[in-house]
């Protein structure tokens, strides 16, 4: 059996940090947070949010307890509607191990989530074969990256926050991030007319 992790078709955003390491371990694709509660005092994440799940679509996987419901009832105030798709994990009583207690509502989360079940739950939302998920365009290399200065640079972070900023991305994106985002958003060609813009392409 190939161990190789199903790639996922479209963006997915969940809670917190521990179910995105979860979803990490069994899928390949661009798994976004929330970052509990402050995504609503977010609106750079909100307007990138939106932005996603109009040209890519977008999958909201919380947790099924008071606060999941709450975040998912905020994102279906912000987001389209017929580009959002909504996925419920059972509410099974427990504890996840990193922590001493149990949550407030005494059930797991998608970090405490038996991988099977996820990956039941994810099937008809991920690629088949590995030649369909590759793109049509030139990708976005992290050589790319190097080059214009956005890492490995003692000033990387600062330069790919004012990329963000022109993109009308989150400013605080990691360099893997933002790599994984322009590849979705249109590859080479897209990114090149992004740095142009910011106008810092090969100045390094």
């Amino acid at each position: 059996m190939s161990d190789r992790r199903p790639r996922l078709d479209r963006p997915i955003l969940v809670e917190g940090k521990y179910d995105k390491i979860k979803l990490d371990s069994l899928f390949d694709g661009l798994i976004l947070t929330c970052e509990g509660f402050s995504l609503f005092r977010r609106q750079d994440k909100q307007a990138f949010l939106r932005r996603l799940a109009d040209e890519k679509g977008l999958i909201v996987l919380t947790d099924s307890d008071g606060g999941g419901t709450q975040i998912r009832s905020f994102l279906r105030g912000i987001l389209p509607k017929e580009k959002v798709i909504h996925l419920y994990i059972p509410q099974i009583e427990g504890k996840e191990a990193r922590k001493k207690t149990a949550s407030r509502a005494g059930t797991l989360g998608v970090e405490g989530m038996d991988g099977a079940l996820l990956r039941r739950l994810l099937a008809p939302y991920t690629e088949g074969e590995a030649e369909s998920i590759t793109p049509s365009y030139e990708a976005v290399t992290k050589a790319m990256l190097y080059a214009d200065g956005l890492s490995g640079k003692c000033d990387s972070a600062e330069r790919r926050a004012a990329l963000c900023l022109a993109l009308g991305l989150p400013a605080d994106l990691s360099a893997n991030a933002l790599l994984e985002i322009l590849n979705l958003l249109g590859g080479a060609a897209f990114y090149r007319r992004a740095i142009a813009k910011v106008g810092f392409s090969g100045d390094f």
